[in-house]
């Protein structure tokens, strides 16, 4: 891996909301030392509240709480309280359909649709403790929505809109939803995804739901049952602009996110109010170093963690500008994004290692086409980014003069874990580098003993943060068991990493993600990483395969950039290039071109889907969150034809 080390610009540290690693190593120390004194002095400046709380921290393992005693209401301080102040008039939501449309929606009037649709959440009889699924296209009113429901105290489930009628259905009747807030449908690379039409199926099995509100977005044709479905524009032209958010408890449940397991169904991860609130602002501030006058763009789906924590309640509860963008990275051309930057002179990007891959495979004109000099700060998050994607990143997007921040965390832990505060932390291409305040990671061994440095282990965190999720929706037996009983009293992450000598971070990607080569415990990201530094390689996930002799055996799966190659040759050249970089153990057995690799919706590669094609040839496990199913057909026919 490379150990090649990046320091922010002078001019970046002068103004930076983090200085210089000493104050870094202070803010990190002081929350170590004293994280309740730490955390409730953050709670009381940062927030506002309408009653303090009494105490800042309970625990009774494995479960937490907060700020408990106090009220406070997440849409309040999200809109509310900046309606005082300059912000009022700021762009709160700049967004951009697929087809070109755009909105550009200030503090004040972001706070007036949310207070009308809270009320028409009302007339249908919705109140706090009620739950809400929402399933819609990146459209703004899906923050309205959210904001909304969180006005109230309604707790809401965000389904991604590409998932499946199936998977939307056990969602809904998990949460015992009353609910259900869609749209007919929305844009994808210049198609219509249509949404009503699975609602609708969905909703065959499903008797908690009495309503279906629909945005009309794509004016497709669609089915509305009278009574039951009825349309946002038409509840919105009575209701009133005035609607005061609930005052909640801190612990009051904000969202459940679900998110599939390998069988069985989905978990569903309970965020509560205030403690997640403060860790989404207070990173917002640390790792994106947000200034007043930035527009900040994350380019994930608000159906995923990422797009809850870092497109609304994060850049919302800070005041700053943040852009949401409906379609696909490649409509109508590869240049989308980098126009977006140009056209809207976009400061912070925060985007995902596939989507840098994916826009590294279609060559550097496209980015070099466009003026990227607005950008002053770049982020990566979902998956760990490999150097050589860092490296390309920073040069060609960053023109090597904006820091990258490589951030770990999960649904679960609710903001961001460890990465680097951009104008204090120097940055590694490949590691997440040093953890956030009052986050202890550290690397055990499989008998819970810390395994020291440049050792390979599972990544641990030993204290609760405010962020972390409670529990599992109706499941807290569940929670214990895959949390916190793996590695007794502490919170086991299901990734594997190691630690370096400067105490920086290297996630590996997750345990089941680490092969056993004759003994050698290697991770698959390790390989992928050496794979994709050849100047061939555009992609490259690699799984374990059984093999007699050595236990397992390396698989990698290979898309290439565009060029005229010999396979067989260059299915050569790569195996010795891995044993190179890594060691001869290390070699692939075998090579495989495909044109693409099977995907989440949210861009993180399926590796278990590999894994069952090279040891069953079949695919068997949960399929929902597949981006595209015709991958999957292709690499297993391939294998038949081998």
């Amino acid at each position: 891996m490379s150990e090649k080390i990046y320091a922010a610009p002078a001019e970046f540290v002068t103004r930076a909301n983090v200085s210089g690693m000493e104050n870094y190593r202070a803010l990190w120390q002081q929350a170590a030392d004293r994280p309740e004194e730490f955390w409730g002095e953050l709670a009381e400046k940062e927030l506002d509240w309408f009653e303090k709380f009494s105490h800042v921290f309970e625990w009774d393992p494995p479960f937490a709480k907060w700020f408990a005693g106090g009220k406070i209401n997440v849409s309040h301080n999200c809109l509310d309280r900046h309606l005082t102040t300059a912000r009022k008039n700021k762009v709160a939501i700049l967004w951009e359909g697929e087809p070109g449309d755009q909105r550009m929606i200030s503090y004040q009037e972001l706070h007036r649709l949310v207070c009308r649709f809270a009320n028409v959440l009302k007339s249908l009889g919705l109140q706090t403790g009620d739950r809400a699924i929402v399933y819609m296209p990146m459209i703004p009113e899906l923050p309205v929505a959210m904001l909304a429901c969180a006005r109230l105290g309604v707790t809401f489930s965000v389904v991604f809109g590409g998932f499946s009628a199936e998977a939307l259905q056990a969602r809904i009747q998990d949460l015992g939803a009353k609910v259900v807030i869609t749209a007919d449908g929305g844009w994808r690379r210049a198609k219509e995804v249509r949404l009503k039409p699975a609602v609708d199926e969905a909703l065959s099995d499903c008797p908690t739901v009495q309503h279906v509100v629909v945005v009309k977005r794509t004016g497709s044709e669609i089915a509305m049952q009278p009574g039951r479905d009825l349309w946002w524009h038409d509840l919105d032209t009575n209701v009133s602009d005035d609607c005061p958010a609930v005052p909640l408890d801190s612990e009051h449940p904000l969202f459940v996110l679900y998110t599939s397991g390998t069988t069985g169904k989905p978990k569903g991860i309970l965020h509560t109010t205030a403690g997640y609130l403060l860790g989404n602002h207070m990173t917002m501030k640390w790792v994106f170093d947000i200034k007043e006058e930035d527009t900040y763009w994350c380019s994930a789906d608000i159906g995923w963690v990422t797009g809850h924590s870092y497109i609304v309640f994060g850049p919302l509860s800070v005041g700053t500008t943040t852009v949401m963008y409906e379609g696909s990275p490649d409509t109508p051309a590869y240049d989308r994004w980098w126009r977006m930057i140009e056209k809207y002179r976009i400061n912070v990007l925060y985007t995902s290692p596939t989507a840098i891959r994916a826009l590294i495979r279609q060559g550097d004109k496209w980015p070099e086409s466009h003026d990227l000099s607005s950008l002053r700060l770049l982020g990566s998050v979902g998956e760990p980014i490999n150097p050589a994607a860092w490296e390309w990143y920073h040069r060609v997007i960053g023109k090597g003069r904006c820091p990258i921040v490589d951030t770990w965390w999960q649904t679960e832990t609710g903001c961001i874990m460890i990465a680097p505060m951009p104008g204090a932390v120097p940055q590694k291409p490949g590691s997440a580098t040093l953890p956030m305040p009052g986050v202890i990671p550290d690397i055990i061994d499989l008998e819970g003993q810390p395994v020291g440095d440049d050792r390979e282990g599972f990544l641990i965190i030993r204290r609760p943060w405010p962020s972390i999720s409670r529990t599992l929706w109706g499941d807290p037996k569940r929670y214990a068991e895959q949390y916190w009983q793996r590695a007794p009293g502490v919170y086991f992450t299901g990734d594997a990493a190691r630690r370096d000598s400067d105490g920086y971070y290297w996630v590996l990607g997750r345990v089941d993600d680490v092969m056993n080569v004759s003994g050698h415990r290697l991770s698959t990201m390790e390989v992928e990483s050496a794979l994709v530094r050849h100047p061939a390689v555009a992609e490259a996930a690699v799984v374990g395969k059984p093999h007699e002799i050595t236990g397992q055996a390396v698989c990698a799966f290979v898309t290439l950039k565009q060029g005229d190659w010999n396979h067989e040759e260059l299915g050569r050249e790569l195996r010795q290039w891995v044993a190179e970089k890594i060691g001869a153990f290390a070699r692939p057995e075998e090579i495989r071109f495909s044109d693409g690799l099977p995907k989440t919706r949210s861009g993180k590669i399926m590796r278990r889907l590999l894994r069952e094609i090279v040891t069953s040839h079949t695919v068997t496990g949960d399929v929902t969150t597949l981006e595209d199913m015709n991958v999957v057909t292709k690499l297993a026919a391939q294998h038949d034809e081998d």
